[in-house]
């Protein structure tokens, strides 16, 4: 007997009237039409809507997250003053309290169906408070989130006193991947020799490096051809992940024809993070401004894995946000002009499946052998999905029901117009 079955539902990539059954957590066919013969012990009838595996985030700052407004708000919006906040926030960070708020972000992302999540943790205190905080975090929700964290040495691994030290110790704890900050060196050389050693500590380790590079409207900020360079030197084809890139947004077409295939070659991935990219971008530009998003569609088109990060909520650096990986999708199609049919659904790609291969997460999908992870979506399609950032029916982590929210549908009175309406678009 089944532990689930899942029955005319509809798929990501387009098949509808789809059968899924689990057991053991896994999921152990996926057939077109009814399945015969069998049994459950739960059926569910999606009835047309979405199953989607669930959404991953690839990009995040956890131990900052919720402490928007401690101990003061950011009123530039600028990076660089909500680097300062988060330096006068740190002497008084308690590990409780980065904890408590951590778990609370969990809960919500539960509750979105995001069950995969990177997330940067500042290495520059040489207490490694929010390191320790966040590895108690990871063990509290490993049941139903996998929490990849990345040694991030917010402060500059070179020029922050014991950088390098501090890096290697937060390794040593057991943090996942091997970040950097090059563009924050005090020198484009300083910044150049960052990725080179961080890139020597991540092949010597067998780790992942995922590095903020080039998180500058300078159009001569160019760390991401070095990143690619030393992916090719030391063999991480495939291991290596540039986030943010938004210098990119500035350079000369030329250069960024030479550079498109150096990033392709070199198996390095990118995550853009759309609503905080067209937040912090173009800040000192009057008009017109830059929009300050990486080239997504031309590092697509190249060959280049491209994911989506939601990077801040309620932080020093970004007020808004809840977890919701589909209105990072929605936000990324608009900056990048992304309308297409084809370039919606790539921007939901790019928060599920794209963000699962730079998190290099095991059995996902929806398919025979996969784990049963997946977020049943109150629409027929992913662009549906990013048009309505649809309401997440169902989360399930391994086969095992998470959360799940009453359909939403308003009541209308009307005259001579139906009385009720959910907002999709007649057949």
């Amino acid at each position: 007997m089944l532990d689930l079955l899942i029955i005319n539902a509809s798929l990501p990539d387009g098949r509808t009237g789809m059968s899924i059954a689990v057991l053991n957590g896994k999921i152990t066919e996926v057939v077109d039409g009814p399945i015969a013969g069998v049994q459950a012990l739960e059926t569910v009838d999606a009835g047309g809507y979405l199953l989607s595996p669930h959404f991953v985030d690839p990009h995040f700052h956890m131990d900052a997250t919720l402490s928007y407004g401690l101990p003061r708000v950011n009123e530039s919006g600028t990076l660089l003053e909500g680097i300062a906040v988060w330096g006068e926030l740190k002497p008084s960070l308690k590990a409780e309290a980065i904890i408590e708020r951590a778990l609370t972000y969990c809960d919500w992302a539960v509750a979105k169906g995001l069950l995969a999540i990177r997330s940067h943790v500042d290495t520059s205190d040489a207490s490694l408070l929010a390191v320790d905080a966040l590895l108690e975090v990871k063990k509290q929700v490993a049941p139903y989130i996998d929490l990849q964290l990345v040694a991030f040495p917010q402060d500059g691994v070179l020029r922050s006193q014991g950088g390098v030290e501090n890096l290697k110790r937060a390794l040593d704890k057991g943090v996942d991947v091997v970040g950097g900050i090059p563009h924050f060196e005090r020198t484009m050389a300083e910044g150049t020799a960052s990725v080179r050693l961080l890139c020597e500590i991540a092949a010597e380790r067998g780790l992942l490096t995922d590095m903020h590079c080039d998180e500058s409207d300078d159009p001569l900020s160019r760390h991401i051809e070095t990143l690619a360079f030393e992916a090719q030197r030391l063999g991480l084809q495939g291991r290596v992940n540039g986030s943010h890139c938004t210098s990119m947004h500035s350079m000369d077409n030329y250069y960024v024809s030479k550079l498109l295939p150096l990033i392709a070659e070199s198996g390095v991935s990118v995550i853009a993070n759309p609503l905080i990219n067209i937040t912090l971008q173009g800040r000192h530009d009057t008009y017109p401004k830059r929009r300050g998003m990486t080239r997504v569609p031309e590092l697509m088109a190249a060959g280049v894995n491209v994911a989506f990060g939601h990077d801040c909520v309620m932080d020093p650096w970004y007020g808004m946000g809840s977890g919701d990986m589909l209105e990072v999708a929605h936000m990324g199609l608009h900056v990048a002009q992304m309308t297409s049919q084809k370039g919606i659904r790539d921007c939901f790609d790019a928060v599920t499946v794209n963000a699962a291969k730079v998190m290099h997460l095991d059995n996902y999908g929806i398919a025979p052998g996969c784990d049963a992870s997946f977020v049943l979506l109150q629409a027929r399609d992913g662009v549906e999905a990013i048009r309505l950032r649809a309401n997440r029916l169902k989360v399930w982590k391994k086969g095992q029901l998470l959360a799940q929210t009453p359909e939403v549908v308003a009541s209308l009175t009307v005259a001579h117009r139906p009385t009720q309406t959910a907002f999709f678009k007649v057949s």
